[in-house]
């Protein structure tokens, strides 16, 4: 049996003291596979780039904010199977292999969620998980859709269907965006359980207040789209 091709799509800025673990702990699960990784980064100023790139990854850049810098990466992977996964090693390597069996089962997007029996979060403090719960709940109700989970960025994507979702989120809204456009395209989504970790080490670029307001203009703006 053939094997598909993986593209590893990660955003990055100023991530250097966790590119090289994030990458070594990736390798092994995908070493049976052929594979890409692609590393987005908005113009660090630290050597995330020059790590990854000095571990075979692909580097390019894009310094406009999260959304934009996954559009960028889904139209340069050349994957049957894309992944995206954020950089902080919060995601656990180890769980690819359900997203991909995910995809090669039939889906055409394979969602991580945290609100499934054997997911959960260690970096969730009450106030998020309200906020989160607020935006399922919302785009389940507007859009006729049933996830457990809005805001995270650890799933994939069979081949083509990250471009043919038409994202234009240049900002934190874009996992919404992947949510609501995949439920309006009637595309075949299956959610699987993730656990999520602490941020190894640096700054989290997430600010609660000002990208749930963007999460909600996501969520109302697609509404017209």
């Amino acid at each position: 049996m053939k094997m598909p091709y993986l593209s590893i799509v990660i955003p990055t800025l100023n991530e250097e003291k966790n590119i090289r673990a994030l990458i070594n702990g990736i390798k092994p699960i995908i070493s049976g596979y052929p594979h890409e990784i692609i590393i987005i980064d908005g113009h660090s100023k630290d050597r995330t780039a020059q790590i990854a790139r000095s571990m075979g990854a692909k580097v390019i850049y894009d310094s406009v904010g999260k959304g934009s810098a996954l559009i960028n990466g889904f139209k340069a992977a050349k994957g049957d199977i894309i992944i995206s996964m954020d950089a902080d090693l919060s995601h656990r390597p180890n769980e690819m292999k359900i997203l991909i069996a995910g995809i090669e089962a039939g889906y055409d997007i394979c969602v991580g969620s945290r609100f499934l029996t054997g997911g959960g979060s260690d970096d969730m403090p009450a106030f998020r998980r309200f906020g989160n719960k607020v935006f399922v709940s919302l785009v389940n109700l507007i859009y006729g859709s049933k996830y457990t989970d809005m805001c995270y960025g650890y799933r994939s994507f069979a081949k083509g269907v990250a471009n043919r979702l038409g994202l234009k989120e240049m900002g934190f809204g874009i996992e919404t965006e992947i949510n609501i456009q995949a439920q309006k395209n009637r595309m075949k989504v299956l959610e699987v359980p993730s656990y999520e970790k602490l941020r190894a080490a640096g700054q989290g670029k997430l600010r609660s207040f000002k990208d749930g307001a963007i999460i909600l203009k996501t969520i109302m703006h697609n509404m017209h789209g």
